[in-house]
């Protein structure tokens, strides 16, 4: 699904450019968690094994109360810091947003990022959920274990879509999902009826993932679902820089979750959908 060799490169140069720093910033806060998962080992390229250890960079809006959950999955050979443009916009609009670094996809992981981890990557999600909603969590009362999302890119988006829908790997209490530039696992099949509502996003120049793909899966989903044309868009770029693809995905992206984790109207999801020229939205509300 993925060319290692053009995206371990794009994790080199965009990878050193951007700091994965806590603190205060305009309209949230972010935290920086050591999370562990002790019953489960991570193998590295260089023939390590370890705890999976899941740093988790925490965005936490300033609006106050108990807000949705979004943990967000990154692609292979990144960080989450790359997609901080979509990310921060999503905590300006009142969501906690956990992003946690995969511990052998990541760009620094040891002897290199490896994608046969791939696998267990929809478990570590679960285990990101379940540590931040738990009783014992510092951020408990910050989050609404009601209402909780899952997002990702690239790889990223299949662990996301692996962990909403697919039954070998399914966590229920996702409550809806975005799916960009993803695939589906090997042997998946159509998902039980009563699943969390989808917003595919894909560019119709994608050389690494290709539009095909993003269809195959959209197409066994039920409804409510919804596609999103980038048109002329690469793979990652309308995620992580501000190109023209950029604020379509901001705006869109955030609307979903407005309307399906929140009391929202749809209406703003397919106006930012519909942008000529730029990008069109198929709705199966």
């Amino acid at each position: 699904m993925t060319l290692r060799v053009a995206l371990a490169l794009a994790a080199a140069v965009m990878g050193a450019a951007a700091a994965s720093s806590a603190g205060p910033t305009d309209g949230f806060t972010v935290r920086v968690l050591n999370i562990v998962d002790h019953s489960r080992r991570a193998t590295f390229r260089d023939g390590r094994s370890a705890p999976r250890r899941l740093v988790t960079y925490v965005r936490v809006p300033a609006a106050p109360g108990p807000r949705p959950l979004v943990v967000f999955a990154h692609g292979f050979g990144l960080t989450p810091s790359v997609y901080a443009p979509l990310l921060d916009a999503w905590a300006r609009a009142g969501y906690v947003v956990a992003a946690p670094l995969f511990p052998v996809e990541n760009a620094r992981a040891p002897g290199g990022p490896d994608q046969d981890d791939l696998v267990n990557e929809p478990a570590d999600l679960r285990f990101v959920i379940t540590r931040l909603t738990s009783s014992k969590s510092t951020l408990r009362a910050r989050i609404d274990p009601n209402r909780i999302a899952l997002a990702g890119q690239s790889d990223g988006a299949v662990a996301a879509l692996s962990a909403a829908y697919d039954r070998r790997y399914l966590d229920r209490r996702v409550d809806a999902a975005v799916i960009l530039s993803g695939a589906a696992f090997a042997g998946f099949s159509r998902p039980a009826a009563g699943g969390p509502p989808l917003l595919a996003v894909q560019g119709t120049a994608d050389p690494l993932n290709a539009p095909s793909t993003t269809v195959a899966y959209y197409s066994l989903m039920r409804r409510p679902k919804f596609l999103l044309w980038l048109l002329g868009a690469s793979h990652l770029p309308p995620y992580t820089t501000h190109d023209r693809w950029e604020p379509v995905v901001a705006d869109a992206t955030t609307a979903f979750l407005d309307h399906y984790l929140g009391r929202a109207p749809l209406r703003p999801l397919l106006a930012a959908g519909d942008t000529p020229g730029i990008a069109r939205i198929v709705a199966d509300p």
